[in-house]
């Protein structure tokens, strides 16, 4: 019998954590041995999530609680709130005698390789990693990272773009959602010089499971409900993310103007990003270069010329849809993403990621077909 790798999941209670429940449960490789939750402490998971009740799951349990040696984790994911995984994570690894807390192996990341083998590898799903400069983060985010040391040895997990450096990793940063659908549209093409990267606008809509489960006054139905309203306009801590990534394709500073919409569904995210054509390229050499370029990746489909992304034709996958049209205006050309904000967006890429890491095919346990209608 195959190999079975042992999991846990910590703050197994938000719509990520619940997602990544759902996706591993139908994995042919993993056991679920560990769920934490602090609110919903000393509960079964399907009480919180009855959609769920029908699994055989380990209790939540506080983070106070584990006991981590004892459990004998090959890989974590960390579904926690922005600002609190660094501590954890850097306690985990205190707990665990990881070796990434050797100063040498953070210096020497080749030598992360022979670390594999001995150490609980650990996928955080949070933003407390994605950006490699802390002085960064602390401006985003409005606090010292408490665990800048680690920050070396953290790989962007963008499968796409970095399958390599994840494979070898023991600490890996999901993007965010906006992020992914933003980056697989653009990456390629600033890759290439077909688009100028001094003029680059996203105009993202998602749906509110991407605000996260906890208690808001302006996530209530009533102030949700028949509306759509864009949220923090011109600073939105998604930005720094996209454009790190997306400089250092361009070799040089990227400039993008990024606003998101809450718009009122459960699950889903759509980009529509506007672009100025560089180098005499068309809108049709965009869209024939995301071809080529995405020509054997499992989980990002350009669609047929004329057809438009959609969320409803990705809600439940691990897809992303895209497509390039002309503008109206000479010179420009508006590229179109679609994703479902919690599979490809965070639960299912994180999952893909974990595959990468343990050796395992790519797309096992992300075979869905969205769920339509």
């Amino acid at each position: 019998m195959s190999q079975r790798f042992r999991i846990g999941i910590l703050g197994a209670s938000g719509y990520t954590g619940a997602d990544l429940v759902r996706i591993l449960a139908a994995h042919p490789r993993v056991e679920i041995t560990l769920l934490t939750a602090e609110r919903h402490r000393d509960r079964p998971l399907g009480t919180v999530f009855p959609h769920l009740a029908h699994l055989d799951l380990p209790a939540l349990i506080s983070l106070d609680e584990v006991e981590w040696p004892a459990l004998d984790l090959d890989l974590v994911f960390c579904a926690l709130p922005h600002a609190t995984t660094q501590e954890v994570v850097k306690g985990l690894m205190h707990a665990t005698g990881h070796s990434l807390l050797d100063e040498l192996l953070i210096e020497r990341r080749e030598d992360l390789v022979a670390a594999v083998e001995k150490d609980i590898r650990i996928i955080d799903l949070s933003a407390d990693f994605r950006l490699r400069d802390p002085a960064i983060y602390e401006a985003w985010y409005e606090r010292p990272h408490q665990a800048p040391e680690l920050q070396p040895a953290a790989v962007y997990g963008l499968p796409e773009f970095y399958r390599e450096q994840i494979a070898q990793a023991m600490l890996v940063a999901c993007p965010g959602c906006y992020p992914t659908a933003a980056l697989l549209a653009l990456v390629p093409l600033l890759e290439a010089g077909l688009v100028a990267p001094d003029e680059v606008i996203i105009d993202a809509k998602s749906g509110v499971s991407g605000a996260g489960r906890s208690v808001k006054e302006q996530m209530l139905y009533c102030e949700v409900a028949e509306a759509i309203h864009p949220y923090s306009v011109g600073r939105h801590r998604h930005m720094p993310e996209i454009e790190q990534e997306l400089a250092c394709v361009a070799k040089g500073p990227v400039g993008v103007s990024f606003t998101p919409h809450l718009v009122p569904m459960n699950r889903g995210e759509l980009e529509t990003i506007y672009v100025r054509l560089a180098g005499g390229s068309t809108a049709a050499d965009l869209r024939a270069h995301l071809l080529a370029r995405y020509a054997d990746e499992p989980f990002v489909r350009v669609l047929p010329e004329g057809t438009v992304p959609a969320t409803r034709h990705v809600r439940g996958s691990n897809f992303c849809d895209l497509n390039v049209f002309p503008d109206r205006i000479a010179g420009r050309a508006i590229v179109v993403a679609a994703i479902d904000n919690l599979v490809k967006g965070s639960a299912g890429q994180a999952v893909q990621n974990m595959n990468l890491m343990l050796g395992l095919a790519e797309t096992t346990g992300l075979e869905a077909i969205p769920v339509f209608p």
